[in-house]
């Protein structure tokens, strides 16, 4: 049967042009997303940066500390800590050493991640002086030439407060950081951690003065001292993240596509099947011969798709990378490496698999066609509902429902988790998909009785059209389905799930105003005491730092945030469902239910310092994931600064009564001028905090969505060009019958219209489903929370899909209609 199958491909080829256009592109997003997968897992060597010309470092001993196990951007317990300054006199015995360390240092107007370093270790990064000298004394800095002149007066912003310097020289810019350097002296008083250490001594000798205290890098090695290899882990974490969501969407869309079309071509040639059962094909070998054809199809489309895929990576990494999801120098490059033949050999594979896979169906379909139906002369469907669809139909509709309502009711945070509910979402909207052949009729008649009575036949034709050939009819909804359903619940859910975080973070803030970084990563201990000195101000600035729980040989972290229990409770109404915040004291703390502690009990916590704690719990809170942190006693604001930067994200401000509060918020402008921070509402808070929260959840979600809608806008104009090429007979009956080419175009182009409707209204239920159990989740996470609907981008979606099969069903019919008439011509000559 392979050579039938061969010449029916030959013979009918158009029949097959839907299938393998949707193969060729499932396989080559499938192919392009497995590159960059495996990309991201072996990349290139990045140059060494700030010790290129170090000839051997020293920095903490992290080996026990995964940073793919933990969150992003936090230390482990050793890198917090620093490096001992007995261990730094040890070093020093072998050799000359020069102490590392990096701050929060920003010049007025500079940079946000622009940072501090001692002027020694400058030389280790390839910084030379253009002009000036090294800072002499604690007032003197070294910037980048551009950003001031030797003995210009700046102001610089660290972490203790804002200070005034003098700049002794400048250096020329490095194209890996924007960095100030200090004085030795300075450098320690404003950074206590030693973060590395340079050591230029014989390496041997190093090597056995540090021992297993610490970590000695040399070479390549060198790259992990540098702030790159963070930054660049935080950026490819995103795209390993984001990329295997969007995979499997597109590639759970593309198997149905498929699946639909070949189910699709099989309805087309159902008389052509019948004639070769009339002339002695058993059911098996027609099963055999639709088998073939789809391994035909499968190889010839996965191979187009592979090589579509290996040259298109690029272009989706670009996108990536426009969207701040990977980074910039991110690149995937074809060669013969096991990085670019693996995902290659497993996206043609997949392409084979789905073909075949997406054929069953259709086989079976195919081997059910009786001899008898070679001599009817009407080509329409089998109307009729057979068991095993009504019986696919139901278990498709409960899954629906079903596994929407559980998410509502049972696991409401799945919400919360973008990678999961992105997938979630599909269900239904393929549920709805699955039920369509079911619902034809009823929709059809539904959305048809406003024309019932219309003048002339087009309008009974058009609903008889759709009621005769339900299958086909389903299968050219389905890509309008899947394309608006599929939108319109992943833009949904994002924008609804962002409103209800800023609903949930308005009502937890209780302050009536904020300060909030202005340009900078955060606010200094100095700026809040400005503020705290306005006659009648109250200000909470709660500082971030770590705590961090030993488990058998590894540690657990969380944040913490230090601030006084006063201020915390004017500022902040936390959900306190076990203890209260009136019993915390300088040796307890409140914690998330989310942790799972015992009120009452006692914990011993390592902080960033490397200073041990045993710390009451207080108070447990309900909290949701990601915002889940320790509330810990003043004492503990000095370990921020070894944990992160030492700098508050945010503060909360509160005014006794009585206090004037035009005069309090113009000297609260006044203090912080200058200073780094802003001076806002609690509202303009929400508005930034929520902006910032969802910038990542959004890129993974309507990312996810554009790829849909593209390769989904492909599917609904190339299955609607093989549906009406393939129906020139209709064409011609109708012809045949009196009907002008105009009437032709007008029936083809109201059917359409019907189809897309079809898919249209299965797509807002199915979005309904979706959207009911968005709300039922958020109700239970956040309170009464409304449900945003981007109504614009949802109409434009439905609106280009419309257009879509519209065009995907002219093209085909003038086409032909413009070949009858030469056709007419001919034969008149």
């Amino acid at each position: 049967m392979i050579r039938v199958a061969f010449q029916t491909l030959r013979a009918r080829w158009v029949s097959f042009l839907g299938t393998v256009v949707a193969l060729v592109l499932g396989v080559a997003q499938v192919a392009a997303m497995g590159l960059l997968v495996t990309t991201a897992f072996d990349l290139p060597d990045r140059p060494v940066e700030r010790f290129a010309d170090a000839p051997a470092v020293v920095r903490p001993d992290s080996s026990g500390w995964d940073p793919a196990h933990h969150d992003l951007g936090v230390r482990s317990p050793e890198a917090a800590r620093g490096l001992s300054t007995g261990l730094r006199d040890r070093v020093a015995a072998t050799g000359r050493t020069v102490v590392d360390r990096t701050f929060y240092a920003q010049l007025r107007g500079g940079s946000e991640d622009q940072v501090g370093h001692p002027w020694p270790v400058a030389a280790f990064g390839g910084y030379r002086l253009t002009d000036g000298s090294a800072p002499a004394g604690d007032r003197q800095v070294v910037v980048p030439s551009g950003q001031a002149r030797t003995g210009d007066e700046v102001t610089v912003l660290t972490a203790s407060g804002v200070r005034e310097y003098t700049v002794s020289g400048t250096v020329a810019p490095v194209g890996y950081e924007d960095a100030v350097f200090f004085s030795e002296a300075e450098a320690a008083r404003l950074s206590p951690r030693i973060d590395s250490l340079v050591a230029l001594g014989p390496a041997a000798a190093v090597e056995d003065a540090v021992g297993d205290r610490a970590d000695v890098l040399t070479g390549q090695d060198r790259h992990k001292a540098d702030a790159s290899e963070a930054e660049d882990r935080e950026t490819l974490d995103n795209t390993i993240t984001l990329v295997p969501v969007m995979a499997s969407v597109a590639g759970t869309t593309a198997v149905f596509v498929v699946a639909s079309t070949f189910a699709f071509a099989v309805v087309q040639r159902r008389r052509e099947v019948a004639l070769l059962r009339a002339v002695g094909a058993t059911p098996r070998q027609v099963r055999k011969m639709v088998r073939n054809e789809a391994l035909l199809v499968g190889t010839a489309a996965a191979a187009v798709g592979t090589v579509l895929g290996l040259y298109g990576a690029q272009l989706l990494a670009d996108m990536l990378i426009s969207m701040d999801v990977s980074p910039e120098w991110f690149t995937v490059t074809p060669s013969l490496h096991w990085t670019v033949l693996a995902p290659l050999a497993a996206a043609f594979l997949v392409g084979l698999l789905v073909s075949v896979g997406g054929a069953a169906a259709a086989a079976r379909r195919a081997g059910s066609v009786q001899p008898i139906e070679a001599l009817r002369e009407a080509a329409v469907d089998d109307t009729g509902v057979t068991r095993g669809r009504a019986l696919l139909g139901a278990a498709a509709l409960l899954g629906g429902v079903g596994w929407t309502a559980w998410i509502a009711t049972g696991s409401p945070v799945t919400v919360l988790s973008p990678t999961v509910y992105v997938v979630s979402l599909m269900v239904p909207v393929l549920a709805a998909a699955v039920l369509a052949p079911l619902v034809v009729g009823p929709l059809t008649r539904l959305l048809m009785w406003p024309w019932r009575r219309a003048a002339g036949p087009t309008a009974m034709l058009v609903r008889e059209s759709a009621l005769t050939a339900r299958r086909r009819t389903a299968a050219t909804a389905a890509p309008v389905l899947l394309t608006v359903g599929l939108a319109f619940s992943l833009l949904a859910a994002t924008d609804s799930l962002g409103a209800a975080r800023d609903s949930g973070l308005q009502n937890r803030v209780v302050a009536d105003y904020a300060l909030a970084p202005d340009g900078t990563p955060g606010i200094s201990a100095e700026v809040v005491d400005r503020v705290a000195e306005v006659p009648g101000v109250k200000i909470a600035a709660p500082l971030l730092t770590t705590v961090y729980w030993k488990d058998e040989d590894r540690y657990d972290e969380n944040d913490g945030l230090v601030v006084d229990t006063e201020a915390l409770k004017r500022t902040m109404d936390l959900k306190v469902v076990e203890g209260s915040l009136d019993d915390l004291d300088e040796n307890s703390m409140a914690v998330a239910d989310l942790w799972h502690m015992d009120l009452g009990s006692t914990q011993t916590v390592l902080m960033a310092d490397g200073s041990t704690a045993r710390l009451k719990v207080a108070a447990v809170y309900e909290a949701l994931r990601g915002e889940d942190v320790a509330y810990l006693p003043p004492r503990f604001a000095g370990t921020a600064a070894y944990a992160r930067d030492g700098l508050a994200r945010r503060a909360y401000i509160t005014l006794d009564p009585g206090t004037d509060r035009d005069a309090a918020t113009a000297a609260i402008r006044k203090a912080v001028a200058g200073s780094g921070a802003t001076f806002m509402t609690r509202d303009e808070l929400v508005a930034s905090e929520s902006a910032y929260a969802r910038h990542l959840n959004e890129v993974r979600q309507r990312s996810t969505a554009v790829i849909i809608m593209l390769f989904c806008f492909i599917a609904i104009l190339n299955t609607l060009l093989m549906a009406t090429a393939d129906r020139r007979r209709d064409l011609a009956v109708l012809r045949t019958a009196g009907a002008t080419p105009k009437q032709v175009l007008r029936f083809f182009l109201a059917e359409s219209l019907l189809v897309s409707a079809i898919g249209v209204v299965l797509a807002l239920a199915a979005t309904a489903v979706n959207l009911a159990g968005l709300w039922g989740a958020l109700l239970q996470l956040f309170g009464t929370t409304p449900i945003v609907v981007p109504y614009a981008v949802v109409a434009g979606v439905a609106l280009v899909s419309t257009l879509l099969a519209v065009v995907g069903t002219v093209l085909p019919v003038g086409a032909a209609l413009r070949a009858r008439a030469v056709q007419l011509i001919g034969a008149r000559e």
